[in-house]
């Protein structure tokens, strides 16, 4: 009986006494709790006089602006300018320029796109703050207060339909913007203090995006502002505003630096550029003379055009400069190559299949350089590209200086099953200054000094005939593959700064109807034509050429030597070379005499067979490319030098092996 009792006394001290206090305290609580309402704030539950965290986290002061998480959708059953924003607490349209925007680094704010079904239905007692603010015109943003956001008509209501009402609204809003996948984001990160740039912002309307240079435009805007009121006369006055404006501009050129988008900035830049527009705005109260200000900008601008002036023509000189430069790792690979070559008993430095060199049946290339990786890269696309490499055979021919080097690469590194044929100019005693006028004009004084005078050439694009390329005989051999390749009727002549990226052997199919040479066409509406390459002024041009006739490309040229020996073009070319000595008829190259030479003796090839300018335009069409036989990098911007475009350089480089152990003694890599 006794346990009995002492069983019973522990029982409603254990539980009948919990359920009591807990019931007394639950009645001190809103009557909106009764009701079958919704507190504002779960995590603040008021009990009597003393206020209980449901949160075991650290807690932000009373004072400080909580941040704010709000989702902004797209709905495109009404305006496609109005954004909605929801929240758990109300519903209110926006439109997108009543959409806030930030000034300051102590607050974040994050907008987060719409999410699938899945997470929508997860997403489960989450209380969405929306704090509404006013965008501005000088790209700077605020936070709005409390105070403000009530004003504005943030209502919220403690009627659980209602709520229930808008989250239906919500979700089904939510499903529609997924579905179409119309979802912004941007966020803002305080780190320490500081705030990281937005990298982007969609218009959720469907129309325009904010480039990523924002901010560094307006940092930009920033420093040109600056340096305007620091010249003005009414400004000087204030010692002050002056210091603080250098102290400004100062920590804005530091963190703007070099970048060129918001992704490459600092993470305190956007405080230098709120800390700057601050110091600009004081600049607005001082009282300023604006006719004197308006001359400064004037001269600000004058100054600009011209140093962009000067500034252009010294890319062009010293693109050229650079041009004419041998790289240190191509400097070092013909040099590696030819102590190699000369280690090799004699048995060794000869090529196999040397008896394919004579037959007409099969396709054959004429390739005249000194650059030895280049050459290589014109064989290695040829022959990866071919259908049967067996049938394909190289004529390269080069100079003393870089023979040894050329024969020990391919000696090294042979082409699939191609024939390989390399050759020293030296061995063609045929050449000589009584044969070749254009040899003989390459040797004299006159043109010498031309070329190499260079400390008296004015920064321009006379530069690029000064190239010493010009003065080499190997830029001339192709008006001599008769005699080059006496046995052959038909060759493809190759220009080393190309790339093959289709099998050529259809070229040696096309019916040339009597022509020597088979070329594409480069003239558009109104360039590379004749007159931008012969001096029409001088009368033996005028009268036997066409202003207007289309000019065509070297670089990938199928040329009939039979009808060439038939119709003595060699001799024609002599012909217009000793018409020429005094350079009055044409500039420095072999494209204008090639021109003349083939003039009426041209068939056009399909574009697609060639395809230029991956030298110097950064804007050849992508598709094109792709779909090209042949791609030229004419122009200063080789793929090999460091100021070749990188956009093209893969289709060059893919063509080299650069764990080939003479490149990787060199250093050189893509």
């Amino acid at each position: 009986m006794v346990r009995r009792r002492l069983f019973l006394v522990l029982l409603c001290v254990t539980v009948l006494a919990p359920i009591v206090l807990f019931t007394d305290r639950l009645a001190t609580t809103p009557n909106s709790i009764v009701n079958g309402g919704f507190v504002d704030d779960v995590s603040n539950l008021s009990f009597g006089n003393e206020t209980e965290r449901l949160n075991i986290l650290p807690q932000e002061s009373s004072v400080s602006v909580k941040e704010p998480i709000q989702t902004v959708h797209s709905d495109s059953s009404s305006n496609s300018d109005q954004v909605s924003a929801y929240s758990r607490d109300g519903l209110l349209a926006l439109k997108p320029e009543e959409l806030p925007s930030r000034s300051s680094g102590e607050h974040k704010t994050r907008v987060l796109s719409a999410t699938n079904e899945r997470k929508q239905s997860e997403r489960e007692g989450v209380i969405d703050k929306v704090t509404n603010q006013e965008s501005r015109s000088d790209g700077l943003e605020k936070p709005i207060s409390v105070a403000e956001n009530k004003g504005m008509g943030f209502q919220k209501t403690g009627e659980a339909t209602r709520l229930k009402k808008q989250e239906n609204n919500h979700d089904k809003q939510s499903r529609r913007t997924s579905a179409k996948g119309h979802s912004g984001k941007r966020r803002m990160e305080n780190h320490g203090g500081s705030t990281a740039m937005p990298r982007r912002m969609e218009n959720l309307g469907g129309t325009t995006a904010i480039p990523d240079a924002r901010v560094v435009q307006q940092l930009k805007d920033q420093l040109i502002r600056a340096k305007v009121y620091l010249d003005l006369e009414s400004t000087q006055g204030n010692p002050s505003f002056i210091r603080e404006l250098r102290v400004q501009v100062r920590d804005v050129q530091r963190a703007l630096g070099d970048a060129t988008k918001d992704s490459e900035l600092p993470k305190n830049a956007y405080a230098k550029l709120k800390a700057m527009e601050q110091t600009l705005a004081k600049g607005k109260q001082i009282t300023i003379d604006c006719s004197a200000a308006i001359k400064k900008l004037n001269a600000v601008l004058r100054s600009t055009k011209e140093q962009l002036r000067v500034h252009g023509r010294q890319i062009v000189f010293l693109t050229q400069l650079a041009a004419k430069t041998i790289p240190k790792g191509l400097h070092c690979l013909p040099l590696q190559l030819t102590a190699e070559y000369y280690s090799l008993h004699a048995s060794q430095q000869e090529f196999p299949c040397q008896e394919k060199l004579e037959d007409p049946a099969l396709y054959h290339y004429a390739l005249f350089s000194d650059n030895v990786l280049a050459a290589a890269v014109v064989v290695n696309s040829t022959v990866f590209n071919a259908k049967n490499s067996e049938s394909h055979v190289f004529h390269i021919v080069t100079d003393r200086l870089n023979y040894a080097a050329m024969r020990m690469w391919f000696l090294a590194n042979p082409p699939g099953k191609a024939t390989i044929h390399v050759q020293n100019i030296e061995e063609f005693t045929w050449l000589n200054s009584s044969y070749s006028p254009v040899l003989k004009q390459l040797g004299s004084q006159s043109l010498i000094d031309f070329y190499f005078r260079t400390h008296n050439a004015k920064p321009d694009g006379t530069l690029k005939y000064r190239n010493p390329k010009y003065l080499s005989i190997l830029n001339h051999l192709r008006f001599y593959l008769p005699e080059i390749l006496p046995k052959l009727n038909k060759v493809v002549f190759l220009d080393d700064d190309i790339v093959v990226q289709k099998d050529l052997t259809a070229l040696w199919m096309i019916d040339l109807k009597g022509n020597v040479n088979g070329a594409v066409e480069t003239c558009g509406e109104s360039f590379h034509r004749f007159n931008q390459y012969l001096n029409f002024s001088n009368p033996i041009i005028s009268k036997n050429f066409d202003p207007k006739a289309c000019g065509w490309a070297y670089g990938m040229n199928i040329f009939d030597l039979a009808e060439w020996r038939k119709q003595n073009i060699t001799e024609i070319y002599h012909t217009w070379q000793e018409l020429n000595h005094d350079r009055q008829l044409w500039s420095l190259g072999s494209l204008p005499p090639g021109l003349i030479t083939f003039y009426n003796r041209t068939v056009a090839l399909d574009r697609s067979w060639h395809v230029l300018g991956l030298g110097y335009d950064p804007d050849v069409n992508q598709r094109e490319i792709e779909r090209a036989a042949v791609i030229h990098y004419n122009g200063n911007m080789k793929p090999w030098l460091e100021i070749g475009m990188p956009q093209y350089r893969n289709y060059w480089s893919k063509y080299v092996d650069y764990d080939q152990v003479y490149l990787r003694n060199c250093n050189l890599s893509p």
